[in-house]
């Protein structure tokens, strides 16, 4: 659990660098099976124009693009907010190992907070999903975002 919150400590920095760019704060770290750290990415939508910016998408390619490889196998993705169902797809798709995320999405979580997915899209190498990594945190964060907007 402690290396979990290591690297969503990092996750968490890339939530506070898209809250500072204005952006929805959720932050994505992809650590390899040896711990390495393969991509960090935030929530770019708005900067870039793109509602598949997210910051789940931007490190799968990020980490795809290090390796040269789209198969993502043995990765563990930390993310601060549960996935929507196009990122677990793509997740999915990836082949990543697991996933670990922070607060929990009622409206489009596909994690089972809404949906269950990754369940649902289970291949051959099924994906680990933890949830409620550092919790209050990422959550702290999305709720100052939405405050401010109102």
């Amino acid at each position: 659990m402690a290396l979990h919150r290591t690297f969503m400590r990092s996750a968490l920095a890339q939530a506070q660098a898209a809250l500072q760019e204005g952006e929805v704060p959720v932050g994505a770290v992809i650590v390899g099976p040896g711990g390495e750290v393969l991509s960090e990415a935030h929530n770019l939508r708005e900067s870039q124009h793109d509602p598949t910016a997210h910051a789940e998408m931007l490190a799968l390619r990020a980490a795809g693009g290090r390796l040269g490889n789209w198969r993502l196998q043995g990765a563990t993705l930390y993310v601060t907010l549960e996935p929507c169902p196009m990122c677990a797809a793509a997740i999915v798709a990836a082949r990543v190992e697991r996933v670990v995320f922070g607060a929990q999405d009622p409206r489009l979580g596909a994690a089972g907070s809404r949906l269950h997915l990754f369940a649902e899209l289970e291949q051959e190498a099924p994906v680990d999903v933890i949830g409620g990594v550092m919790e209050e945190e990422a959550s702290a964060l999305l709720r100052s975002f939405f405050a401010d907007r109102r």
